[in-house]
C-alpha cells in the first residue's frame, strides 16, 4: 500500500522520488526537496493546531517524550503521576533511548538530552547538570579497602561501559585539578543497570550517572568511593520544537521538567 502510494505520488509529481535497488532504497534529490517541503507543511498544520489549543485552553492529547535510559527511569517515570495528576487528559509516550534521534521525523515533542548539543534549530532549556557518581558496596570495601587518590583505582575491580575507549578512561576532578585515570575493568557491560546490580552485588567500583544510584546511596547499599573527586559532569537541556506557540500540553511538560529537575537531578521524588 505505501508502495503504491509513492508510485501515485510519483505520477502526480512527474518524477522518482526513491531510487530502487533488491536491497536498498533512497532518496533521489526531488524526494529530498519533497520531504523538506512536505516537512515544512506538517509543521504548518502543528503551528495552526497549537493555536487552536492555546485559543481553548485545553491541556489534552498524546505527549512522545524522549530521554536517556537513565533519566527516564529513575528520574522522571517516578514523579510522572504529579503531571499527570493535574492533566489528567493527557497521555505520555515515554521513550527511553540512549540513542540519537530525530525529534521531527519520530514525532517527538520533547526531548531530554545529556552532554553539549550540537548547532540546532530546536529550542532548549537548562536542566541541572548530569554527574555521576564513584561508589561501590560496604562488603567491596570491607575486603579491598577505601581507594584514597585516583591512582588507587588502577588497583582495584572497575566496572564500565563496554566502549573500548571511553569505558577504560575515568575523569575525575579535584583540588589538584582534573585526572583521566586508565583503568582495566573487571566487568564491561551495556546497560547502567546490569553495571548497578553487580555493584550492590560487592564485585567493584563503579562510576554511574547520580540519578541511578540516588536510591542505593540513601539506603547504604552503595557509599561513595573518592568523595574529594567529582567525575564526569555533563550538561542538561530539554528540547523542544522552536514553534512560537507550542501547545498548552508541551509548555506545561517543560514547565514541569525545569520545576523538578531545574537544580537537582538525583533525590527528587
Amino acid at each position: 500500500m505505501v508502495g503504491q502510494h509513492i508510485r501515485a505520488l510519483e505520477g502526480w509529481l512527474g518524477g522518482r522520488l526513491l531510487n530502487r535497488t533488491t536491497r536498498r532504497q533512497c532518496l533521489t534529490e526531488l524526494g529530498r526537496l519533497v520531504q523538506a517541503r512536505c516537512r515544512d507543511i506538517l509543521r504548518g498544520l502543528d503551528d495552526m493546531e497549537a493555536l487552536g489549543a492555546s485559543a481553548s485552553g485545553e491541556i489534552a492529547g498524546q505527549l512522545r517524550v524522549m530521554t536517556p535510559v537513565s533519566f527516564g527511569a529513575h528520574a522522571l517515570a517516578p514523579v510522572l503521576k504529579d503531571y499527570l495528576r493535574n492533566h489528567p487528559k493527557v497521555e505520555i509516550d515515554l521513550i527511553v533511548s540512549d540513542a540519537r534521534r530525530d525529534m521531527v521525523e519520530e514525532g517527538i515533542d520533547v526531548v531530554v538530552r545529556v552532554g553539549e548539543l550540537a548547532d540546532s534549530t530546536m529550542k532548549a532549556r537548562a536542566l541541572a547538570p548530569y554527574r555521576s557518581i564513584l561508589c561501590a558496596a560496604p562488603s567491596y570495601l570491607e575486603k579491598h579497602g577505601h581507594p584514597v587518590t585516583p591512582d588507587e583505582l588502577t588497583s582495584h575491580a572497575c566496572l564500565g561501559f563496554a566502549n573500548p575507549v571511553a569505558g577504560r578512561r575515568w575523569r575525575l576532578v579535584g583540588a589538584d585539578g582534573e585526572r583521566v585515570v586508565p583503568i582495566s575493568l573487571t566487568l564491561a557491560v551495556n546497560s547502567g543497570e546490569a553495571l548497578r546490580m553487580a555493584a550492590l552485588s560487592g564485585l567493584g567500583i563503579i562510576m554511574q550517572p547520580e540519578v541511578l544510584v540516588a536510591q542505593d546511596l540513601r539506603t547504604g547499599g552503595l557509599v561513595p568511593v573518592l568523595e574529594d573527586y567529582a567525575s564526569d559532569v555533563r550538561p542538561t537541556h530539554v528540547l523542544l520544537h522552536p514553534d512560537r506557540h507550542p501547545p498548552p500540553k508541551v509548555r506545561t511538560f517543560v514547565d514541569f521538567l525545569t520545576a523538578r529537575f531545574g537544580r537537582r537531578l538525583a533525590g527528587e521524588n
